[in-house]
């Protein structure tokens, strides 16, 4: 069986204003270049839309649970764009569960999920997911180009580290990421910990790098960052 990669796609990426179909099917087509080699398991995010809807599911409801689950169905919209630039490659449908995923990754080469549980990220799913299908590697493809010291779009300071460990990962995202909203750590605090305990290797990259997703996927060196 070809091995697993399991691919966290930001929704920013894909949907910077209104959907980028020309980038979707760009991604799309390494994919299906890449999957001589590999299969794969694709989380989508939410991006600016999911933050739009959860803000204003809260000026209706004080309930952060409902604000949640408006978020998560901006990710299956995101879902849905990647899977229909797959044409007809991947599973028929989106997975509602992680044992779904699994099986549907037995017989076919690409299964694409959006968001799962209110109170968790895509982050936290993609990592799930990973454990799951045993994946070995992860990328993160997000705007970031790797994980700094700081945000490098507020802190002229921060610095960019090109390898570390889990447990490294955890420490930063502790005091980096306080999960308050507009706040966007690369890396929420509880993927950090899930992804320390499975032992998975994770690689932080820009999707606007073709060349370096490619080169993550496939292991090898790329400008982003590397987590093992």
């Amino acid at each position: 069986m070809k091995p697993v990669i399991t691919l966290s796609i930001g929704g920013s990426l894909m949907v910077p204003g209104e959907p980028d179909v020309a980038y979707i099917q760009k991604i799309a087509n390494l994919l299906v270049k890449l999957s001589r080699k590999y299969k794969f398991a694709i989380v989508t995010g939410g991006g600016a839309a999911s933050r739009v809807y959860a803000r204003a599911m809260r000026k209706i409801t004080p309930n952060e649970f409902l604000a949640d689950q408006v978020a998560i169905m901006s990710t299956w919209q995101n879902a849905y764009l990647i899977l229909a630039a797959l044409h007809g490659k991947a599973y028929k449908t989106l997975p509602k569960t992680f044992d779904e995923a699994a099986q549907a990754l037995e017989t076919n080469d690409f299964v694409v999920m959006g968001g799962t549980l209110p109170g968790i990220t895509t982050d936290t799913d993609t990592v799930l997911l990973a454990e799951r299908v045993g994946s070995k590697r992860i990328v993160n493809i997000s705007n970031v180009d790797a994980i700094y010291t700081g945000d490098p779009k507020k802190d002229k300071g921060a610095q960019k580290i090109r390898k570390m460990t889990a447990d490294e990962l955890v420490a930063l995202a502790a005091v980096k990421d306080t999960r308050k909203a507009g706040e966007n750590f690369v890396f929420d605090v509880l993927a950090c910990k899930l992804l320390a305990r499975s032992g998975i290797e994770a690689h932080f990259v820009t999707g606007r790098n073709i060349v370096d997703v490619e080169r993550a996927i496939c292991g090898m060196p790329h400008s982003g960052t590397v987590v093992r």
